[in-house]
């Protein structure tokens, strides 16, 4: 079986040849396996190392060209916030530092906001032509798109939770505007690229280290109906939801199932509520889960031993009745002993429990 092929077949819970293994990482550690097996690039070490890569795609936004004047390592996203580089240890990565709707306060003022991204001015021809490459081998997952973290990024995550219980009717105006915009740029890809992407890429995280952000009643009260239409609208465009949030989102997961994701990501099962076989016992003919394997201790911290345990008790319960798709819990992080990835892809490979 090909590496799309396997992935398929898990999503449509049919047999496979080999439970198939996906990776997400940072550059860092996609650099030091590149220096590991003496390859040039990412397309050349996934044949090498035997990983079923999930291959994400987006069009990119050309309607401005994302410089910021005056602030070097500094680049402005489609939505208009501001993301700066910051180096943390061997770590690169960018941080928003500029909510850049925090001064338009009133739902009149969303009128002036002059960031607000053209659906028409996004390059599909290019993210069709490399979702059609990519999906010869892999499959293809994409555009992201989101509600809150959108709007976080655009008010401030201490704004926004403010928001929610002080000016909902000011919300929903924002939130109006976000699920039009990417409804539209969602439509356009579609139509665009459709043929050659598999899964739409939802990320909305909703739950932090032991709880989740909000209440259930304000999550039905901004997200569920909007949730619903962007699921309803992937469906009946034959394409899965893969569902992202980190975090302790158990309460959650009845309303994410009714509204009608697919693919569960990235179950970050140290925090509450999120235990695998708790997990797989309540939700396992309902979602197919992707992710798992710990990446707060195990994957960088813990020896070999201790990353082949931990990959094999996901595969043994996640996994237990076929729907998952192994893989690190979110990003495998800078600095993490290539060892360990080693360790993890080689015991998907190698379990035989199927």
């Amino acid at each position: 079986m090909t590496s799309r092929e396997r992935m398929l077949a898990v999503l449509n819970r049919e047999p496979v040849d080999r439970v198939p293994v996906d990776l997400w990482l940072t550059e860092e550690v996609l650099a030091a396996l590149l220096a590991h097996f003496g390859v040039e690039d990412a397309a050349a070490v996934w044949p090498v190392m035997g990983v079923d890569k999930m291959q994400g795609v987006s069009a990119a936004y050309v309607g401005h060209s994302g410089e910021v004047e005056g602030r070097p390592n500094c680049k402005r996203t489609h939505w208009g916030a501001i993301l700066q580089e910051q180096q943390s240890g061997a770590a690169s990565y960018d941080e928003y530092t500029v909510a850049p709707l925090a001064d338009y306060d009133s739902i009149a003022s969303l009128e002036d906001y002059p960031w607000w991204p053209d659906p028409a001015q996004f390059d599909y021809l290019t993210m069709a032509a490399k979702a059609k490459s990519n999906q010869k081998e892999y499959l293809t997952l994409g555009p992201w798109i989101s509600f809150f973290e959108v709007y976080c990024q655009l008010r401030g995550l201490e704004t926004s939770m403010m928001d929610l219980a002080l000016q909902p009717a000011y919300v929903h105006a924002v939130l109006d505007k976000i699920e039009e915009l990417q409804t539209g740029m969602l439509l356009r890809m579609l139509e665009t690229a459709g043929e050659n992407i598999d899964m739409v890429f939802i990320s909305d995280d909703m739950g932090a280290q032991s709880s989740l952000l909000l209440s259930l009643d304000m999550w039905d009260y901004f997200f569920k109906e909007r949730m619903k239409r962007w699921c309803d609208l992937i469906h009946d465009a034959g394409k899965r939801v893969f569902f992202h949030s980190d975090g302790a989102v158990y309460d959650l997961l009845p309303r994410l199932v009714e509204v009608g994701i697919d693919v569960l990501n990235p179950i970050q099962h140290a925090c509450p509520g999120m235990e695998r076989e708790r997990l797989n016992a309540e939700f396992g003919d309902q979602l197919i889960f992707h992710g798992g394997v710990e990446n707060q201790q195990v994957l960088p911290f813990g020896t070999t031993d201790e990353v082949r345990k931990e990959t094999l008790t996901c595969l043994r319960t996640l996994g237990k009745d076929g729907g998952y798709l192994p893989c690190s819990c979110h990003n495998i992080q800078a600095g993490t002993p290539v060892k360990n990835v080693l360790a993890m892809v080689e015991v998907v490979q190698n379990y035989t429990e199927i």
